[in-house]
């Protein structure tokens, strides 16, 4: 029985959303996080209570899940990154598939549609190509650490510590991104320390040693963008310097310095210190270049598998005229190019619309078309009239999902088909009920980009009524 908001020997009960579990308690239900599973037996401390829910964490661990599995990292305790790496892959599998029916019977109301089973990860590590790592001046150290007796650095290269923006851990092996990431970000942390190169202090903005982004593809490119948090042009050269002649299998080295108070970078000027200014990607018989700043889905295997669903529920025959919304870099409207009529791209950023433009011209695809601004004023009766009505919409939103102008937009323009991919089935469940005077939703795929955290992509096919 509950005491002081302290349950004791009770059982975890079910997964819940953002990765939480939950235990449903005779006062309702309360939502637990951290490594914890559903079939644990375990004690909860009521950490925060608010009007129709409560949130705890787990004291104590008496018994253990059969869900679960021995995690294989040992930053685990700390990282938010692979924070499902407890619980065994075909159970989370499960999960995510029961994510997406939820949302779409409670948030859409729609019940009338199987939906698929999802499109497991052929790997469950190292399918990450991107990743990018902070430098701090103060290193944040585990419990155990700290009980060791050993004397650390106070140097830091790693990931946040979940929730806390100023604490940074050391990185020594992540499991996300198959190497020379591993050696190549280790390497830098030991070359930083013993030159006594100023690591960031984010409290104060100062710092030389700010941000590492790797970059990885299929073909055996590898990209490194570094962040500077100061003009200093000795300890910018020696670090630029030691990665280049100590790091061959480096393609592209490039960097950038950064004076704001945060690491974003697509506002930067990127300098381009040796290699080419680039690494490629391929996708069945398409290359696709991809600079510092340019979005490619982090997750290269799957994202065959997401574009070849898309392109499969679009039913393209060669004739039809299809927009693609949200297109980033045209990776899908190229992937799709070559079985329709006509591909018009349409995304908010410019650099981005320049990517795909050059992406098409590289793979010598003529019938794709890039527009650059906000959809809502680009479709517009003059636009459709003058490129054509679309046949087929393909949209890929951010995890927000679509503005509702946008979605009256899609429904004026009437196309036959939708295809809505999307990262989150949450918002797009909702903005499918927005659709569904006009379009009924009849396929659904989910398809497991993310493995061990509780992150889903979703593919759902529109067919107009």
């Amino acid at each position: 029985m509950p005491n002081n908001n302290i349950y004791e020997y009770v059982e975890i009960t079910d997964f819940a959303a953002e990765g939480k579990c939950i235990f449903k308690s005779e006062d309702g239900v309360i939502f637990v996080e951290g490594n914890v599973a559903p079939g644990d037996i375990v004690d909860l401390q009521v950490v925060k209570t608010k009007k129709k829910l409560k949130e705890a964490v787990v004291t104590k661990i008496h018994t253990l899940s059969p869900l679960r599995t021995d995690p294989y990292c040992i930053h685990h305790t700390v990282c938010g990154g692979c924070r499902w790496q407890h619980i065994a892959y075909e159970h989370q599998l499960k999960f995510k598939r029961q994510q997406v029916i939820d949302h779409f019977e409670r948030i859409g109301k729609i019940r009338h549609v199987e939906i698929n089973q999802i499109l497991a990860a052929p790997r469950t590590k190292y399918y990450r190509n991107k990743l990018e790592f902070t430098f701090s001046n103060w290193r944040w150290l585990t419990k155990e650490q700290m009980d060791s007796g050993q004397a650390f650095s106070k140097n830091a290269l790693g990931f946040h510590v979940p929730k806390r923006f100023d604490k940074i851990f050391t990185v020594d092996h992540c499991h996300l991104q198959s190497d020379p990431s591993n050696t190549i970000r280790n390497s830098l942390h030991h070359f930083g320390d013993l030159k006594g190169i100023p690591h960031y202090d984010v409290r104060f903005n100062v710092g030389v040693l700010r941000n590492l982004v790797v970059r990885t593809a299929n073909t055996g490119d590898v990209m490194v963008i570094v962040q500077f948090g100061q003009q200093h042009d000795e300890h910018i050269a020696e670090v630029m310097e030691y990665l280049h002649q100590t790091h061959e299998e480096i393609t592209s080295l490039n960097y950038i310095v950064n004076l704001k108070g945060n690491d974003s970078y697509q506002d930067q000027d990127v300098v381009h210190y040796a290699g080419e200014p680039f690494i490629r990607e391929t996708m069945e018989d398409l290359t696709f270049l991809v600079g510092p700043k340019s979005f490619y889905q982090t997750n290269s295997e799957q994202a065959y598998q997401l574009f070849n669903v898309a392109r499969e529920y679009a039913g393209l025959t060669g004739n039809e005229y299809v927009y693609d919304l949200y297109t980033g870099t045209g990776t899908i409207a190229n992937f799709v190019a070559r079985r329709a009529r006509k591909v018009i791209g349409i995304e908010y950023v410019e650099a981005a619309v320049q990517d795909a433009r050059r992406n098409s011209e590289l793979n010598g695809i003529t019938n794709t078309s890039f527009f650059a601004g906000d959809m809502r004023s680009i479709m517009n009766e003059n636009f459709l009239k003058t490129h054509g009505k679309p046949d087929v919409i393909i949209t890929d939103p951010p995890r927000a999902g679509m503005d509702l102008p946008v979605v009256e937009t899609i429904l004026k323009a009437g196309a036959n088909r939708v295809v809505y991919v999307s990262c989150n089935s949450a918002t797009q469940a909702r903005d499918l009920a927005l659709m569904s005077e006009q379009y009924e939703v009849t396929r659904v795929q989910p398809v497991d980009m993310f493995p061990n955290t509780h992150h889903v992509e979703n593919v759902a096919l529109l067919v107009r009524k």
